[in-house]
């Protein structure tokens, strides 16, 4: 994985595709925590509640090490890993596929399933933008109010990302600023008179 940047999806796809009968409906979606995951899975059960399976993969994380996959009753190995293997060849995270399957009356067998959960995932993929984002370091900002525009100058500059503002007479800024960028923006920060920063845990 490249240490500074990852490739992700920002909008939802859905994909269809059909073998002897059988329907299958592949989902992406932008995720971030296996809740985002777990909500999703739950709203498509909701809109497909006679679908036979709801097989799914994600990976989430800028290390790519959260990940799942889940073949719910299909043979093992069937539908999971097939989805993921897709994910993965476009070296994708904080992603989620799901496949919903209508039964079609006729047993398509294991190599049959791998193909059809395979192809309706790389379906999905190709109508799922790929957008390539910016490994970040969270960071705190601590400054006097008057100094905001001087501070949002290097914010929107080095394209950090702007996760929470607590704005009273002085200001608590949490941002994400790209790691290949980092030295950069703390020596334009340093700069600043009375301007204070910690790293932050989380973003």
């Amino acid at each position: 994985m490249d240490p500074f940047f990852y490739n992700t999806i920002e909008q939802p796809a859905i994909a269809e595709f059909k073998d002897r009968g059988s329907k299958f409906l592949a989902y992406s979606f932008p995720v971030l925590s296996i809740e985002d995951c777990k909500k999703q899975l739950a709203l498509l059960k909701k809109e497909h509640p006679k679908a036979v399976h709801h097989c799914l993969a994600y990976r989430i994380g800028i290390d790519g090490q959260t990940f799942r996959v889940s073949d719910d009753g299909e043979p093992a190995g069937s539908a999971g890993r097939p989805i993921l293997g897709q994910i993965d060849s476009k070296q994708l995270t904080n992603i989620m596929v799901v496949v919903v399957r209508y039964f079609g009356g006729t047993l398509l067998g294991v190599p049959g399933l791998i193909n059809a959960y395979k192809t309706t995932t790389s379906l999905t993929l190709q109508l799922s933008p790929i957008v390539q984002k910016a490994v970040e370091v969270p960071y705190a900002l601590h400054f006097d109010y008057q100094q905001m525009n001087e501070v949002m100058m290097i914010v929107k500059q080095y394209n950090c990302s702007v996760v929470e503002q607590v704005a009273q007479l002085f200001v608590e800024l949490k941002i994400g600023i790209p790691k290949h960028r980092l030295q950069e923006v703390i020596n334009k920060i340093e700069d600043l008179q009375g301007v204070s920063y910690t790293t932050a845990l989380i973003l």
